[in-house]
């Protein structure tokens, strides 16, 4: 996401640093090859100019410390305006004052439409709501299917009916969660392989149906400028309220995003970044700006460890840790709670300065898979006193799995090293009072 920008930004800032000061000259040679990257990252070309015009105002008018570098000042001035066109703060769902809130999810075909409502329906599952899905997409072969599908692994019921008629399907799914008191209702509506007026007809007699609270324009991240125009077409219909950015795992790029929300001044809700239901979080313009320009995102990072963080189990953890106790067992289940935190190659993404240490460098998902097979080729003996694997150990366990003797020996050899380091870790009770000094400090429109 972003790497090709967030690359030659960074090389930008770099031709800055060991100057004695900004100057005019040097700050137009920035803010040619800042519009130069902008414009390769496919971004609108009136946004990119407009960027680079307030880059440059400000970077001329600002006071260089004597103690900060110009790279590092002109880095805080483009941080700023990265935040500003992003939207610079989130903006959340506005609930109903009398539920059930009605969602509506539109787009184009293949945007993601319905593996987002999947995903939207877990987050608030997650945060207590009692949901319901609709599903009007009544066109796509084998759409309502899908959502079921998906449903079905978050125990989430969805109305749906055998006629091929979306308004009747959203106005019965309306009542269907105000009789059996669901207060979120989220409604999957059909998309086109382009904007027609069919399908613009259908998705606003709907919205004038159903009264929804909330209208959710979900967009591929992908398709560039396409994501752009085809976003103003809709607002134009359906004056929807926010942007769901989809696919930005695959966009190295980013046009769209850093266009999007100057085009149709609507802000950017959520983003997904892969296929599983938990792959889906919310939009932070200010943290999205830090990503960009390769600070990391700490903040989020901290968020999701809390989300898998058991209070009772980091007390037992911790025990261990201190008593040299920690076994393999343990850390087996430490790599499952790594794993329900996200994709690796996003979590890499959130630690500063390593997502360009593994630019062009693919992290599968499937990387831990080999160490989980070899503990669980092990016998709880083995996992609880490592030391008694011997040669013979160390042959079975690697049949077992899979692996050679070799990647036996190096998980041990590791699994050590780790022991060790963790007794410096600082103790995981004090995560939630850190994560809020995180907040502070990264807080928009910080000076």
């Amino acid at each position: 996401m972003f790497d090709d920008l967030s690359s030659k930004l960074q090389s930008t800032f770099k031709s800055l640093s060991g100057q004695s000061k900004i100057t005019e000259l040097n700050i137009a040679e920035a803010v040619r090859e800042i519009r130069r990257a902008l414009l390769d990252a496919d971004v609108n070309y009136e946004v990119a100019k407009e960027f680079t015009r307030k880059v440059k105002d400000q970077a001329l008018e600002s006071k260089v410390l004597t103690s900060v570098s110009p790279g590092q000042q002109f880095t805080k001035i483009v941080f700023d305006e990265l935040t500003y066109i992003l939207g610079e703060k989130s903006e959340e769902i506005r609930f109903a004052a009398v539920p059930p809130t009605v969602i509506l999810i539109a787009g184009l075909q293949g945007s993601g439409k319905t593996t987002f409502a999947g995903k939207l329906a877990k987050l608030l599952k997650s945060k207590g709501r009692n949901p319901v899905l609709a599903a009007a997409d009544v066109y796509r072969p084998a759409a309502i299917e899908q959502l079921k599908t998906l449903a079905g692994q978050i125990n989430v019921p969805v109305y749906s009916i055998e006629e091929q008629n979306a308004l009747r399907t959203a106005k019965e799914a309306l009542q269907f969660a105000r009789k059996n008191a669901h207060d979120v209702l989220i409604v999957d509506t059909a998309g086109r392989l382009h904007v027609d007026e069919h399908m613009m007809k259908e998705v606003s007699e709907i919205k004038k149906a159903i009264s929804p609270n909330e209208i959710l324009f979900v967009v591929d991240s992908m398709t560039g400028q396409d994501a752009v125009n085809t976003a103003r077409e809709f607002d134009k219909t359906i004056d929807f309220d926010g942007v769901v950015l989809t696919k930005l795992d695959g966009d190295t790029r980013g046009g769209a995003a850093l266009s999007i929300r100057n085009v149709v001044e609507k802000p950017i809700k959520f983003m997904s970044t892969g296929e599983k239901l938990d792959a889906i979080s919310a939009f932070h313009p200010d943290r999205m700006a830090q990503r960009i320009l390769g600070m990391g995102d700490v903040v989020s990072l901290v968020e999701k460890a809390q989300q898998e963080y058991d209070e009772d189990q980091a007390k037992k953890l911790e025990k261990k840790i201190k008593s040299d106790s920690f076994d393999l067992d343990d850390f087996y289940t430490q790599i499952q709670q790594i794993k329900k935190m996200g994709s690796l190659t996003e979590l890499a993404g959130m630690i500063p300065g390593v997502s360009q240490k593994l630019k062009d460098v693919e992290i599968s998902d499937d990387a831990l898979k080999p160490i989980e097979a070899m503990i669980s080729s092990m016998t709880l003996e083995e996992r609880q006193n490592p030391n008694i694997i011997n040669a013979g150990r160390k042959r079975r366990i690697s049949r077992g799995s899979g692996t050679s003797v070799r990647e036996v020996n190096d998980l041990l050899k590791q699994f050590q090293q780790m022991k060790k380091m963790m007794k410096t870790m600082t103790k995981m009770s004090r995560m939630g009072r850190a994560a809020e000094g995180l907040k502070s400090l990264y807080q928009p429109g910080r000076k």
